[in-house]
């Protein structure tokens, strides 16, 4: 459809071996998902490790275990809950506007975005996808991002997510992660011009379809 692939269940679920049914489990998963998220920031990527995690969460490296089979596992169920705590916000601030413009909710999604990148644990390293040399097909967190803003945005703005819509939500996000990425790049808090010229450039482009 237009060359963009709705992704997969499996691919939009969170990487876990059992999931969670009593509130003690979903605490505990929850424990150790803050946990990796710390140790991110303190050692990178590459000295995360399911016994580094069970030692700051406080839980048994079996409890690890459960729930992930390796670090990559763990890193992509953190990427996942983000995308979840994202969207939520996204969802809440747009709602709030009543009538909803186009052009106040990019403005929405690219701060939630700027705020979480400044001040969420492990958001740096793993945003929505594992950022990491070997971690996979890097635009599949993209992929989930766009769909996941297309479908929240046809829906409060009454029109229909087809191909066309889809394919411009994906590029937009594409173009915005390149760009971010430059400005969070010169400058650990993000480049405030960097950042505006962000918002210019998503919104001309997505005019063409949202005028």
């Amino acid at each position: 459809m237009g060359g963009v692939q709705t992704p997969s269940a499996q691919q939009t679920q969170p990487p876990l071996r059992r999931t969670p049914v009593q509130q003690r489990s979903a605490e505990r998963l929850a424990r150790i998902l803050d946990a990796c998220a710390e140790v991110l920031d303190e050692t990178g990527y590459e000295g995360l490790s399911t016994r580094a995690v069970a030692s700051r969460a406080g839980v048994p490296i079996g409890s690890v275990y459960r729930f992930f089979g390796n670090k990559r596992a763990m890193a992509d169920a953190l990427a996942h809950r983000n995308l979840d705590h994202y969207t939520e916000q996204v969802t809440e601030r747009i709602a709030a506007a009543d009538p909803l413009d186009w052009r106040h909710a990019i403005d929405v999604v690219l701060d939630v975005y700027i705020a979480m990148k400044r001040e969420t644990p492990g958001f740096a390293l793993v945003d929505f996808g594992v950022q990491a040399p070997g971690a996979g097909a890097p635009d599949q967190a993209n992929h989930r991002v766009a769909e996941r803003l297309c479908a929240l945005l046809a829906e409060r703005l009454g029109r229909t997510a087809d191909a066309r819509l889809r394919r411009t939500f994906l590029v937009g996000v594409e173009a915005a992660d390149a760009v971010l990425q430059m400005a969070f790049r010169a400058d650990p808090a993000g480049d405030a011009a960097l950042i505006a010229e962000t918002k210019e450039l998503v919104r001309a482009y997505l005019a063409r379809v949202l005028d």
